[in-house]
């Protein structure tokens, strides 16, 4: 089954971003691509997803924030094309916004009440199609000439169920992800039958109850930041949010991915690639860097490194 549609959320109050994000929402803040434009993170994220075939997207955000998101997603204006006459590179740019303007819907999400909340939200606009999920914040980068989002959605087509993709992380970083386990069913690309999702394990319960097979001493495969979810996520949420279903205090997403995995089941498939986190001050520093090194700009940037 091919992926159509994709949810982004860009819901989050930023606040590891504070005070900068009293003034945008950190899913704004401009960094520079792979193709040496500068463009708001969320830009970045959308151009990637539609990039891989999504044809829809839903933008999840706080109430009162669709304002900030809808004047950038539009083209210029015919008096400030005036400006961009010589600049064909500024014109396309904008054709490509207005592009993306009529394939965003925004949704809010009214109380923050965590991931999977905000997920659900999205459960009218999505309604019984399989969907993309995205972070905002997160670009991904990948190793091969792929993008990430392909990988996984050609994983998806194999597996026929929910995939949830994933990388090879150490256990000294398990604090910062969903972790899980399972049985590898195919090496090429590694795609794994879940059997175990805990979110942000202790190392002892990482090494009871997550170790999987292959993977070297003390690695885990977490959660790389990107999800196929078939429409049964929303009858977990649901569940969920009526039961009133906590962790921490929160609707979390993967505590109804673990469900998913034990009632429908799920597939798991290490991404070829990177994620980068721009939600911190060092997470967005690395972002650009990384986009940096990778880009147009690579051999200048090794050349400014070399002669600094």
């Amino acid at each position: 089954m091919t992926i159509k549609k994709a949810v982004i959320t860009a819901a989050g109050k930023g606040t590891r971003q504070y005070p900068a994000t009293n003034s945008v929402q950190k899913e704004l803040f401009p960094i520079v691509d792979l193709d040496g434009i500068a463009k708001p993170t969320i830009q970045v994220v959308a151009e990637q997803a539609i990039g891989a075939g999504i044809e829809e997207i839903c933008i999840v955000i706080q109430p009162g924030e669709a304002d900030q998101f809808q004047k950038h997603f539009s083209g210029l204006s015919d008096s400030e094309k005036k400006a961009f006459e010589k600049k064909s590179w500024g014109l396309k740019q904008s054709a490509m916004l207005e592009n993306l303007k009529h394939a965003i819907t925004y949704v809010e999400q009214s109380v923050q009440e965590g991931y999977g909340h905000a997920v659900y939200c999205a459960r009218d606009w999505a309604g019984s199609d399989p969907f993309l999920l995205l972070l905002g914040d997160h670009v991904y980068i990948s190793d091969t000439d792929r993008s990430c989002i392909m990988q996984a959605m050609q994983g998806f087509e194999k597996a026929g169920r929910s995939l949830y993709a994933v990388t090879q992380t150490p256990v000294t970083q398990l604090h910062l992800f969903g972790t899980l386990t399972g049985k590898r069913i195919m090496n090429d690309p590694p795609l794994y039958e879940i059997s175990r999702i805990i979110e942000k394990p202790d190392p002892a319960t990482a090494r009871k109850e997550l170790v999987t097979e292959g993977l070297p001493d003390d690695t885990f495969l977490t959660f790389f930041g990107m999800h196929i979810l078939t429409p049964a996520i929303f009858k977990v949420l649901q569940s969920h949010i009526e039961n009133n279903v906590r962790s921490k205090g929160e609707i979390q997403l993967t505590t109804a991915q673990a469900e998913l995995a034990d009632t429908e089941g799920a597939f798991a498939q290490e991404i070829r690639g990177k994620r980068l986190d721009m939600g911190n001050p060092l997470g967005y520093i690395e972002t650009q860097l990384a986009l940096a090194r990778k880009g147009v700009f690579a051999r200048e940037i090794m050349e400014l490194i070399k002669n600094d």
